[in-house]
């Protein structure tokens, strides 16, 4: 578990035990697109909302899986702004497409943690259920196929199907200025290399054993990736990383 993991799925579990006791809190908090001008914080909110047991169980887990990598991955603010830019977008998705519907739910936010999860480590497979292994790329596509599939009314149900494919798209356009904005940087102060020699020195030199076990496990993944194409293959946000723990 990381701090902000931990953080969020706290407050998440909390606000929905209050809202068992309060019901008239999910009314209040919950986002509206018609009343958005008059409750401009139920943007965020309603994030923290949750229908039932199974709603919150599901984002909640979801979180504690994929995030806690993603977190060391991007660091703290990179991740919260992947997070809360994932629920906004889904909100705006959602009340462009079904501007009477109230929304609640965390599921915009931790789908745009499922999509960074699967852009950095787009092969590593998940057992749905424990059981069904899937690569984590196809995931995403296939949560992207269900959603579409549900949105447009194949299915009868309450899900704000539409806020999980703005998380999708929230994370996607977020990271992809991240990685252009770390590559401009990179390339202003290093504009003939973006490495050497005594880099790729210093990454080997970085003790595992002193690492938390998620970090041995992204350490592990890019020095795989270096052995096999080569430390030109690496982005700026795994260069990041590696210079982070060597220095």
């Amino acid at each position: 578990m990381t701090t902000w993991v931990t953080r969020l799925i706290i407050a998440n579990v909390i606000i929905f035990v209050i809202s068992l006791v309060r019901p008239a809190i999910v009314e209040a908090f919950a986002f509206v697109p018609a009343h958005v001008l008059e409750r401009p914080w139920t943007l965020f909110t309603y994030m923290f909302l949750h229908a039932d047991m199974g709603h919150i169980a599901f984002n909640m887990l979801g979180l504690l899986f994929f995030g806690p990598r993603l977190e060391m991955f991007l660091e703290t603010n990179r991740f919260l702004l992947l997070y809360f830019i994932s629920g906004l977008a889904g909100a705006l998705i959602s009340s462009i497409i079904t501007p009477n519907a109230a929304i609640i739910g965390a599921s915009g936010a931790v789908y745009g943690v499922f999509l960074g999860f699967a852009r950095y480590w787009p092969r590593e497979v998940i057992r749905i259920w424990g059981i069904f292994p899937i690569e984590a790329r196809w995931m995403v596509v296939l949560m992207t196929a269900l959603s579409l599939y549900g949105g447009f009314g194949f299915s009868r149900d309450n899900i704000a199907h539409f806020a999980h494919l703005g998380g999708f798209a929230g994370a996607y356009l977020y990271l992809l200025w991240v990685e252009r904005v770390l590559s401009r940087r990179t390339s202003q102060a290093q504009p003939v290399t973006q490495f050497s020699r005594e880099d790729v020195d210093r990454w080997s030199r970085i003790d595992r054993e002193r690492l938390h076990e998620v970090n041995q496990e992204e350490l592990d993944r890019i020095r795989k990736k270096i052995e096999v194409q080569g430390a030109t293959s690496l982005t700026e946000v795994e260069r990041q990383f590696m210079n982070r723990f060597s220095e």
